[in-house]
C-alpha cells in the first residue's frame, strides 16, 4: 500500500514535469496534433542527414512529425489493466493513431509537408510491430546516452514493475529511433494487424 502511494506520487510529479515539457515543446514546434494515444508534434529536423530504407533522404531544415506516446493515458491504463493488457492495448491504440494520421496526409495541407515521421523509444522491438517503422540506432554517443537514461527513468516511473524490468533487461534496453517516411506510411495502405 505504501509503495503504491510512493508510486502515484512520483508518477504524479512526472505528469507534473511532462506539462512543463509539454509547454516548452509548443515553442520549438510549427503545431501539435492529438491522435488518440499519440501526440504528434510538427518541427524542422536539425542535424544530420537521414536515410530511409526506400532512399528518402531527412535533411537539416525539412519538415517531420515527432511522435510521442501520451504517458498520461499510457499510466491510466496500467493502473486499470496492469501492465501486460496495458502493453497491448498501447500497442492497439498507437496503430489506429497512424491509421489516422495516414488517412490525414491526403487531406490536410499542413501534413503534406512532413518528410518523415519519427519517435525515439526503449520499446522499439512490440509496439511498431507490423507499421513499417524502421529502427536505426542513435549515433551520437552523448544522445544515446541522455535518451537511454531519461527513457529508463520513465519505465521505471510508470511501470508498476519498472525498476526490476530495467535490471533485467538493461541491454535490451536501448534507445533506437524509430522513422518511416511519409510515402512510405502512404504505401502501406490498410495497416497489418
Amino acid at each position: 500500500m505504501e509503495a503504491t502511494l510512493s508510486k502515484r506520487a512520483v508518477q504524479s510529479l512526472w505528469m507534473m514535469w511532462e506539462g512543463v515539457f509539454d509547454w516548452i515543446t509548443t515553442f520549438r514546434s510549427a503545431s501539435i496534433k492529438h491522435y488518440g494515444i499519440c501526440k504528434l508534434v510538427v518541427r524542422r529536423h536539425h542535424g544530420r542527414t537521414l536515410t530511409c530504407y526506400d532512399g528518402h533522404q531527412i535533411r537539416s531544415g525539412d519538415w517531420v512529425g515527432e511522435l510521442h506516446l501520451d504517458n498520461r493515458k499510457v499510466m491510466e491504463l496500467t493502473r486499470e489493466f496492469g501492465a501486460d493488457l496495458a502493453g497491448l492495448s498501447t500497442a492497439r491504440m498507437f496503430r489506429a493513431a497512424i491509421k489516422q494520421i495516414r488517412l490525414e496526409l491526403n487531406d490536410n495541407p499542413e501534413m503534406g509537408q512532413i518528410q518523415a515521421f519519427m519517435g525515439i523509444t526503449l520499446l522499439h522491438r512490440g509496439i511498431v510491430h507490423g507499421i513499417g517503422f524502421e529502427h536505426h540506432p542513435i549515433k551520437a554517443k552523448w544522445q544515446r546516452l541522455w535518451y537511454g537514461w531519461y527513457l529508463r527513468l520513465l519505465l521505471r516511473v510508470m511501470h508498476p514493475e519498472g525498476k526490476r524490468r530495467i535490471r533485467q533487461n538493461r541491454e535490451q534496453l536501448s534507445p533506437m529511433l524509430m522513422m518511416i517516411s511519409t510515402p512510405a506510411l502512404k504505401a502501406r495502405g490498410g495497416l497489418t494487424r
